[in-house]
């Protein structure tokens, strides 16, 4: 008999709302996710302590993070397996949520995601970016949340521009969708259709929303729209339908330049440039009204890079990916192109 379908790993409950945080006690005790209720809290440095107060007495073990490192992750891991927990929920920013991913994966158990900022994709995805020796790496799981619980009053509390910065994240799929278009036809490598469509329709639920990024309506677009790039990657089993060049540009800065600006940020910022290398004047102009009409960079000098700096993450860029084809590695741009380039990317931006 042909195979008529596949299983897609989806989250089994998306709850994105004003006070949702008010349902995570009665989420936490459904017996699909705990049929014990041996369930861990991991909470970052914001809000995840108050939340976690609010939850009184369902987490057995409430667990404080430091720093979002791949060391922290295993740590974290380890405490989780030997205290026999059933499942966790990470409560708190982007780094928080990659941070108890991959620890859940490293203990062999659920997830659940409870973002307090929409910063990046990572919120929904099978994938944790976390610091090491060397730099920043991404890290897949078996498993993405099985849940993602967004409440959209605490995202509005959330620091300055992070609140929102999943925005860059979120439009980058175009850029990624298109370098994964470039290696099919310039390599043969396959495009899951599938993964292709979700990770383009989140990002064309983004552009056409106007806003304002705080109201109930756009969050909502928002967060449905990470989510729905998250699956896209548990569906693609990769993380290309979301990273091409603009992600490689984005880990290379944070290789070089650590602490520069968050991971929506540079990934709109590296979106931008990478379709003004592939000369696509209309997906240019789109994600540049995107991230100008939500006050998010779009210039190197914008996150505090000079075009020197920006020009040697270029060309360091296609080192962080081995294997991945993007229009960065396409082009192979020496560094006098590359910087010839950023110029006339620089000039490109209109405003």
């Amino acid at each position: 008999m042909p195979l008529l379908a596949r299983m897609l790993a989806a989250p089994l409950v998306i709850d994105v709302r004003p006070g949702a945080i008010g349902g995570l006690g009665e989420l936490l005790c459904d017996r699909r996710i705990a049929t014990e209720g041996r369930v861990a809290i991991a909470v970052g440095p914001g809000q995840g302590d108050s939340i976690a107060r609010e939850l009184g007495g369902v987490a057995r073990q409430v667990f404080r993070l430091g720093e979002a490192s791949y060391d922290g992750a295993v740590a974290l891991g380890r405490q989780l397996r030997a205290g026999g927990f059933e499942a966790v929920a990470g409560i708190g920013g982007g780094k928080t949520i990659d941070v108890t991913k991959y620890a859940a994966h490293m203990a062999g158990i659920p997830m659940v995601s409870v973002p307090t900022s929409l910063a990046h994709d990572g919120i929904a995805s099978p994938v944790s970016t976390l610091r090491h020796e060397s730099g920043t790496g991404s890290y897949g799981v078996v498993l993405a949340p099985v849940a993602v619980v967004v409440d959209l009053d605490r995202v509005r509390s959330a620091p300055g521009p992070l609140s929102t910065a999943g925005i860059g994240d979120v439009v980058s799929n175009l850029s990624a969708v298109a370098d994964w278009e470039l290696a099919a036809a310039d390599t043969g490598e396959p495009v899951d259709g599938l993964a292709a469509a979700m990770a383009r329709s989140a990002a064309h639920a983004v552009l056409g929303a106007p806003g304002p990024s705080t109201s109930d309506g756009f969050l909502t677009i928002l967060a449905e729209a990470l989510i729905l790039s998250g699956v896209a990657m548990a569906v693609a089993g990769s993380s290309r339908p979301s990273s091409g060049g603009d992600h490689e540009i984005m880990h290379a800065i944070n290789q070089l330049y650590p602490g520069t600006a968050s991971h929506g940020e540079l990934a709109g910022i590296g979106a931008l440039f990478c379709a003004f290398l592939r000369g696509d004047a209309a997906q240019f102009a789109a994600i540049s009204s995107c991230l100008e009409r939500h006050g998010l960079p779009r210039r190197p000098g914008e996150v505090g890079l000079s075009a020197e700096q920006f020009t040697a993450a270029v060309c360091r860029a296609p080192a962080t990916r081995p294997g991945r084809y993007t229009i960065l590695e396409r082009l192979a741009m020496p560094p006098d192109q590359a910087a010839r380039k950023v110029e006339e990317y620089v000039g490109a931006i209109p405003g």
